[in-house]
């Protein structure tokens, strides 16, 4: 529980009562509604992109407890099922707004990476997870910083664990950005340079050399 410091720090955003159920559910989950603890991490996670970053640990920390206590998983059962209404509603959401649409990406991604079963990750999240890196490498939101930098930024994260789930998919994601680096003409100058980052990064075994660490990022910091 090293990390219960930071999870309380990342709940102060919420109301003092919604604070309580979700300190309650971090230590004591038997004793507090789980499918409500898991909507109110999901609607926040969709509209707090910091939040949607760091959730997946406080949600793991739930799943543990919950195991120690009870052997249950009455919150990953709720917490997939609110995922999978989200991931049927996502052309709808990035539509109607890209920040919900690019929170809900990042969520889903530290789902994956935080939430093991013996482990490894959860297959149900699998393609959910592919699919939505598909639909950010379609040639219009490629046009569109915000979502190339959620890509990249989801691939550096867990890249690695998803080629091991299946290689295949991987190979059809990169060729789709590999082309749309190549042929795309409406990229800006910040999305081919992230674009060219992670096609360098996955060719070099999912990381990158010092040399290119350094071309990169003295390249993004100007």
């Amino acid at each position: 529980m090293e990390n219960s410091a930071k999870d309380d720090y990342r709940i102060q955003s919420f109301d003092m009562e919604t604070q309580k159920l979700l300190k309650t559910a971090l230590k004591e989950p038997g004793a507090v509604d789980l499918e409500k603890v898991s909507n109110v991490i999901v609607d926040q996670s969709l509209k707090d992109h910091v939040f949607s970053k760091e959730a997946g640990r406080i949600c793991y920390t739930i799943v543990q407890a919950e195991a120690k206590q009870s052997n249950g998983s009455a919150f990953r059962r709720s917490l997939l099922n609110r995922l999978q209404q989200e991931f049927k509603a996502r052309e709808e959401t990035r539509e109607r707004s890209l920040q919900e649409w690019v929170c809900y990406v990042t969520f889903i991604c530290n789902i994956f990476d935080y939430l093991k079963v013996n482990n490894m990750p959860m297959m149900a999240l699998v393609h959910p997870v592919y699919d939505c890196l598909f639909r950010l490498a379609q040639s219009d939101s490629l046009k569109n910083e915000e979502e190339v930098d959620c890509l990249v930024l989801q691939l550096h994260r867990i890249g690695d664990q998803l080629e091991r789930m299946n290689v295949q998919r991987m190979d059809e994601l990169f060729c789709l950005l590999r082309d749309g680096f190549l042929l795309h003409d409406g990229l800006s100058s910040m999305a081919r340079l992230l674009l060219l980052e992670i096609l360098e990064f996955r060719a070099g075994g999912w990381k990158l050399s010092d040399t290119a660490q350094k071309y990169y990022y003295s390249e993004v910091a100007d």
